[in-house]
């Protein structure tokens, strides 16, 4: 390393990023390096990041080591563990100045190959293999694990962390546990043996985790399902949201199967594609079940003509959909937040849907679980809005909470005795002015309360019809039905800068992660924004007031055509001047680097500075949660 080149030092903040071959075995043992680092009590926000096929491609795991608790991506790297030939330049030059390079140094690499701003660490990691394991297939595996060896002496991550958790992921297996144990020896006693450890970077032990949990989105979205009441779920497979239907079932064992007899009090159904997946759906729906799909874009696009079938015979069903890439295939093991507008209004003619825009996966499990609360009240399909970064990457984050008293919300549902009493009832008769008219499921009496279902227009008892007045007045019901759901939806999460301004920022979903941080930033460059995240759609009428309050409104979103921003003009009314995008979408998620210097270049042009006198007000639907910080 060039001698005026300092090598960086840094305790509990920096990032690690392995490049690795899909399918070597590598995942448990990056797995592994961060949960050690958990078990330490510091913080840690992982990426994995890999292709779309079985084997064979490039993957990466990004480890950011922060005490301070940021959960989004930083950017750039400070220890690159090269352990793939075919990226080596790419991930070379991806190293921050002053950085360290970990590689095989098994065969000898020209001098041209190494930086002289990183300080390099050569294991030969295969050569050690070699010597010790004759099988092929053993070499590789416990490479990684030698690697991990090897990495703990270099950033002083205890041993015993990483052994306990080998001990929980082999328990029961003794022999493949010592086998672990000893290649997890060979890489340390290297390490120690041949350099200075640690090195500059280092973890030391902090009471930083508390009681946080380490879960994906769509595992926490899962468990929300059967905590809201699911029990039918149909699906097709497709990246990255198979492991939600899979964690739903998995949840399912454990919760709906009778202890005594075995019997399962659910169905899960893997149907023949997306279209058939959404029918089975609305049918379990109709019938009183409550029921879901879990998807992604291509597979909303399949289900459009089913969508406008259920918004309009108004019956409830949950959609989760975990964004990727886009459009048509795009990059499906990706993510992007590219699906506002095809699930907004999915289905041709006039339909507008309701959206859940959770942050994290305890938002994940909380609005998994309301959804189908409000499919049941407002009788419509729900849309739960993950992306590939939430839903399928751990996140540390708050324990799933759950109030043990709370019930099961069906709606407006006409009971027998109501019926035989003499209740008047229409199937899509308005009686109280919300847009919401009541039902009945099938068979709850024997001659009265029965409707035909049907995808036609129809009047207010059902009744096929195709007079221009009918169908004007069951659209204009729908519209009061969507307004009424702002009352019932999540409201935004307002917090003010330190110091009044005149600017905001809006935002919504994972990208959340990054903002946090880069706000903190931005108010150290003395650009102050005061911040909404919205978390539903239709918008809370505390959104156009936001934006009214202020001259300059950054609208950050990870698609390319600025939807969110789409949304508000279109629904909110809102002059597009007022609102500046900042978009990202190159598939991976959005880092705090790139907010604050996207924000902060154009803060600069608008003159974005602190003003003085009295903070605006904002007042919109606050039953749900609407904060002011």
């Amino acid at each position: 390393m060039d001698a005026r080149i300092k090598p960086q030092r840094r305790i509990n903040d920096f990032v690690v990023k392995f490049a690795n071959v899909n399918g070597s075995g590598s995942a448990s043992a990056n797995g592994l390096f961060a949960k050690s680092v958990l078990r330490m009590g510091v913080p840690v926000a992982a990426r994995n990041i890999f292709p779309s096929n079985i084997q064979g491609l490039p993957t990466w795991y990004e480890v950011r080591i922060v005490e301070a608790g940021w959960r989004g991506r930083r950017g750039g790297v400070d220890l690159m563990v090269a352990m793939n030939p075919q990226t080596w330049d790419k991930d070379v030059a991806e190293i921050e100045a002053g950085g360290y390079l970990f590689y095989d140094s098994t065969k000898a690499l020209p001098p041209s190959k190494f930086r002289e701003d990183v300080t390099v660490l050569g294991v030969p990691l295969t050569a050690i293999c070699n010597a010790e394991y004759s099988d092929v297939r053993q070499r590789q595996l416990f490479k990684n694990i030698v690697y991990l060896g090897a990495l703990s002496a270099f950033l002083d991550i205890e041993p015993a962390e990483i052994e306990r958790l080998l001990a929980e992921q082999y328990r029961g297996k003794e022999a493949l546990l010592e086998s672990n144990r000893k290649a997890l020896a060979l890489g340390r006693d290297y390490a120690l043996a041949h350099f200075e450890c640690p090195i500059g970077l280092s973890i030391a032990r902090r009471d930083a985790v508390g009681e946080r949990i380490f879960i994906d989105g769509n595992s926490a979205a899962a468990l929300g399902a059967v905590y809201g009441g699911a029990t039918v779920a149909a699906w097709y497979p497709i990246t990255p949201s198979s492991s939600l239907a899979e964690s739903f079932a998995k949840w399912c064992r454990k919760f709906r199967t009778e202890p005594g007899s075995g019997k399962q009090r659910y169905a899960i159904v893997q149907a023949e594609d997306e279209l058939s997946s959404i029918g089975m759906v609305i049918g379990a729906a109709w019938n009183g079940a409550r029921a879901f799909t879990a998807t992604s874009g291509p597979g909303v696009s399949l289900m459009q003509e089913f969508l406008g079938l259920a918004y309009f015979a108004e019956i409830p069903a949950v959609l989760f959909d975990v964004q990727r890439g886009s459009p048509s295939t795009g990059m499906p093991t990706r993510t992007q937040q590219a699906d506002l507008l095809s699930c907004a209004y999915a289905s041709h003619g006039d339909t507008k849907h309701v959206m859940l825009l959770p942050e994290d996966p305890a938002e994940c499990f909380e609005f998994g679980a309301l959804a189908f609360d409000l499919a049941d009240r407002l009788q419509t399909p729900i849309f739960v809005m993950l992306d590939l970064d939430i839903g399928m990457q751990d996140w540390l984050t708050e324990p799933l909470a759950w109030d043990d008293a709370r019930r099961l919300d069906r709606g407006k549902v006409v009971t027998a005795q109501q019926l035989e009493a003499g209740r008047d009832f229409g199937r899509y008769l308005d009686v109280d002015g919300d847009g919401i008219p009541y039902r009945t499921y099938p068979g709850t009496h024997p001659v009265k309360g029965s409707y035909f279902t049907r995808g036609t227009t129809k009047d207010r008892y059902a009744r096929y019809t195709e007079e221009g007045p009918a169908y004007v007045d069951n659209m204009q019901r729908l519209l009061r039905k969507f307004e009424t759901a702002k009352g019932m939806l999540p409201a935004p999460l307002l917090t003010r800068a330190s110091q009044p301004t005149s600017a905001g920022v809006i935002w919504f979903g994972s990208t959340g992660a990054a903002m946090a941080e880069s706000l903190a930033e931005l108010e150290q460059q003395d650009v102050h924004l005061d911040r909404l995240r919205i978390r539903a759609f239709p918008f809370d009428h505390a959104v156009a007031e936001f934006v009214a309050a202020h001259e300059h409104v950054f609208v950050v979103e990870q698609n390319r055509d600025a939807q969110l921003k789409m949304l508000l003009v279109n629904e909110c009314g809102i002059d597009p001047a007022k609102l500046t995008s900042v978009l990202h979408y190159d598939g991976t998620p959005i880092t705090a680097r790139f907010i604050t210097r996207e924000i902060g270049e154009q803060a600069r042009l608008y003159n974005v500075t602190p003003l003085t006198g009295n903070r605006y007000q904002v007042t919109g639907n606050r039953r749900t949660g609407g904060r002011a910080a």
